[in-house]
């Protein structure tokens, strides 16, 4: 875990910024009818319109540029011809890769109106990452971070994946240290200030087992239950986890409600997006 100077905090902020605006602006096309392969083209043309690239594409062999994980699907995802439907939810993971550095955000999105037991999913899954982010602070053990977001998910019912989690980002997209989503308090490595950690919680619905599809990426709840995950990459601060994507916290679920009587009706993507 590398300490960043200002120089590369700047470059690393603006490759934030990109992957934070690009969801802000694919949000509107995901409804039902969209493929997630569309939702793919939409990100790659405004990548290369904020002069980034992908992170993703071809990294240790990944296919696409994004992943674009639905309903049972708890990360690693891949877009193509599968047709988002009314009630759905869908995460998708945007890494862009600017001036040497990366940003990684990934949200879990409703498919217009979802069932309630979905929306307190996605609602909580994103408020755990917003109290992972507060106390992400400098001398704050790694185990008490990760232990924040254990904490939230049992104390709501929610079942959690122990091989995945967060990660420190840089000029490689996987750095050190693992920041994972279940941990002992006080233990682990400490926090300085200065690091860039993408934090990134995952609840799911039912159990904790999961599996690994046969295209070798995408992994699956076993027992179909449905997963939300939450991403933002920060740096830590002596005062918490500082937000490197320039966007204040936001509730994607209620964001989304607000347009889902016209969502509801539309059956493709908005067309000055595609």
């Amino acid at each position: 875990m590398t300490i960043k100077n200002q120089a590369e905090l700047d470059t690393m902020r603006e490759a934030g910024r990109i992957a934070a605006w690009i969801h802000a602006e694919i949000e509107p096309a995901i409804v039902p009818g969209v493929t997630t392969g569309e939702l793919e083209r939409i990100v790659v043309d405004r990548l290369r319109v904020a002069g980034a690239s992908s992170s993703f594409y071809g990294y240790l062999g990944l296919p696409g540029h994004i992943r674009a994980s639905e309903k049972d699907e708890v990360v690693h995802g891949i877009p193509g011809r599968r047709i988002l439907q009314l009630g759905d939810i869908i995460t998708l993971d945007i890494s862009a890769y600017y001036r040497g550095f990366h940003g990684d955000s990934a949200w879990t999105y409703p498919v217009g109106i979802v069932a309630d037991d979905a929306a307190r999913l996605l609602r909580d899954t994103e408020a755990a990452l917003s109290v992972a982010i507060a106390g992400a602070g400098a001398n704050t053990r790694l185990g008490s971070l990760s232990h924040t977001i254990e904490t939230f998910a049992e104390q709501r019912g929610y079942g959690m994946v122990p091989a995945y989690g967060g990660h420190g980002v840089g000029r490689e997209m996987h750095e050190e240290p693992h920041v994972a989503n279940r941990g002992e308090p006080g233990r682990g490595q400490m926090l300085r200030s200065g690091p860039k950690i993408a934090i990134e919680p995952m609840f799911m619905l039912g159990g904790e087992e999961t599996r690994q599809l046969d295209d070798g990426w995408t992994v699956v709840t076993v027992d179909g239950s449905w997963a939300a995950h939450f991403e933002r990459t920060v740096v830590v601060t002596a005062d918490g986890g500082g937000n490197l994507d320039g966007k204040a916290g936001t509730n994607v679920t209620m964001n989304a409600y607000a347009r889902a009587g016209q969502h509801a009706l539309l059956v493709r993507a908005p067309s000055r997006l595609m």
